[in-house]
């Protein structure tokens, strides 16, 4: 499959989720406590309502808010009776206190399960952004950054690096091939500019996104080989610009890469380490 395919459509923005929740949240507070006020009778029961505003603020916020909920839910509940005509008005301290003790222990635990499961979405979110064992952005991140780049309009260069006789090192050792793309991430990291990007985008190759401030992209693709060479990375960049090159992101990844093939080819280098054995691929 190509590095770069065209990104999946997002689910409905978090925060704007969390509002509608707490909204509805707030509304069955209103519902309910009409109903409530209005409907209730000794056995009836409609008092375990309250628990559906609880659980909704739970599950948006987490433990301390779901507490505060079901405090809410008392308050609202013991208001109900005392109102309410057709049930007696006293209110027992007991049943008062068993009451509000049930309503922040749901609230409690639904929210600290929710915290919980959200940070373990979040984790997995960040993980599946992120390759295995570089920790650099992969290729659905780079997509939708490239992406974002040709919104804007404005040139840019892409560049796509390939280091030189990869397979050699891992049919050494696939932990010193491991390591030797994490030195080039790093390597990578140390040298960008603040508006560059830079992800692994295959099983040896590495691409970066710059501004030109007024350089070519061949230029920046030479000067970036030739830092990592200084740092002892034998890496060999090919290079694209937007709009010259391409005016999508696989038209601009071809010309890139045909480029790196081209100089690789010339330098007496394979192009694609997976060719020969397997290296690890991103996450």
């Amino acid at each position: 499959m190509h590095p770069l395919r065209t990104p999946m459509k997002g689910s409905m923005d978090p925060a704007r989720h969390r509002l509608t929740m707490l909204i509805l949240a707030a509304v069955s507070y209103v519902v309910v406590t009409a109903v409530f006020v209005e409907f209730e009778r000794p056995g009836l029961g409609l008092g375990h309502l309250f628990y559906v505003p609880i659980v909704l603020v739970a599950l948006t916020s987490g433990p301390s808010l779901g507490a505060a909920a079901a405090g809410l839910a008392a308050v609202l509940y013991n208001t109900g009776i005392v109102v309410n005509p057709h049930l007696p008005s006293t209110l027992e301290v007991e049943q008062t206190l068993i009451r509000l003790t049930t309503f922040v222990a749901i609230g409690t635990l639904i929210g600290a399960f929710a915290h919980r499961n959200r940070t373990l979405v979040s984790e997995l979110s960040r993980l599946a952004n992120r390759d295995s064992i570089t920790g650099l952005p992969n290729t659905r991140v780079f997509q939708t950054a490239i992406e974002r780049r040709l919104a804007l309009g404005g040139p840019f260069a892409l560049l796509v690096g390939d280091i030189d006789e990869l397979r050699h090192i891992n049919q050494e050792s696939r932990e010193e091939g491991d390591d030797a793309l994490r030195r080039l991430a790093d390597r990578l990291i140390a040298a960008k500019r603040p508006d560059d990007e830079v992800a692994r985008v295959g099983a040896d190759e590495f691409a970066v996104l710059a501004a030109l401030d007024g350089r070519d992209a061949r230029s920046l693709a030479v000067t970036t080989e030739s830092q990592l060479r200084h740092a002892g990375e034998q890496v060999t960049f090919g290079w694209a610009t937007y709009p010259q090159d391409g005016e999508n992101a696989l038209a601009l990844y071809r010309a890139a890469d045909e480029r790196l093939y081209a100089r690789k080819m010339a330098r007496g280098l394979r192009h694609g380490a997976q060719d020969d054995v397997p290296v690890a691929l991103p996450a």
